[in-house]
């Protein structure tokens, strides 16, 4: 199964969080997408990682997304070694994505610049012929994106470009409150946390607004880029 887009987070509500419009944008437009979460979300202070699963597939839904997979990596435990970089190496040999997006290369939680480091090099890794991996019993061809940029996070990072998600903000909201167990919920008795409170939430449209006010938008997603990003023309940009 080819897909368009591929979203490496390191944990589920990451990727909606952070690219939920993007991702809900391009689904709109007939690209194929998937999110490859690495962990479960385990070492977090409210519900489990199966309430945790069974929020990820509601959101997944809400969004259209071809596919959701669960690496089911150690939460704030996994490690940058060449076990981790096979497992990512196998899916995205296995969906063959043209771009891939990543966690923030600097963030509040560490697991999140970790994540980044280790899918951006299992990425070039992932087009090595000399490295094998398989699949149900089959060999899989080697695969590298054509690029690979990383979503903005917590941290206020300047972004290399801006996706305008306005029409899809209200989709991208309905997929981040899918996970009730983490955000702001009255109802919920589990103990209060940095994403809890009403706060968190006004502070995640505020952003979203004041990301997308950079490029005349009302809502906006930024995204870094590594390298260059490489236009034919300056009209381009018009």
């Amino acid at each position: 199964m080819k897909l368009d887009v591929l979203v490496f987070a390191a944990h589920p509500d990451d990727a909606e969080m952070s690219c939920g419009g993007t991702l809900c944008k391009l689904i709109d437009e007939g690209k194929k997408v998937g999110i490859v979460d690495l962990t479960r979300g385990e070492m977090g202070t409210r519900g489990t990682p199966e309430i945790r699963a069974q929020e990820a597939k509601k959101a997944a839904e809400i969004m259209g997304l071809t596919i959701r997979v669960n690496l089911g990596f150690r939460d704030a435990f996994f490690v940058h070694d060449e076990a981790h970089q096979l497992a990512i190496i196998q899916q995205i040999r296995r969906f063959q994505p043209d771009i891939l997006l990543g966690n923030a290369v600097i963030d509040r939680h560490p697991d999140h610049g970790k994540a980044a480091k280790l899918v951006r090099d299992s990425a070039f890794l992932s087009g090595l012929r000399k490295i094998t991996t398989s699949l149900e019993g089959q060999l899989q061809e080697p695969w590298r994106p054509k690029r690979m940029f990383t979503y903005i996070q917590d941290h206020r990072l300047q972004p290399d470009f801006v996706v305008d998600v306005t029409p899809y903000f209200g989709l991208k909201w309905e997929a981040i409150k899918a996970y009730s167990s983490q955000f702001y919920n009255p109802e919920s008795d589990d103990p209060q946390t940095y994403l809890s409170s009403q706060a968190f939430l006004k502070f995640l449209e505020a952003r979203h607004r004041d990301v997308g006010h950079l490029v005349g938008a009302e809502f906006g997603e930024g995204f870094q880029s590594e390298t260059p990003l490489k236009i034919n023309s300056p009209l381009d940009l018009i």
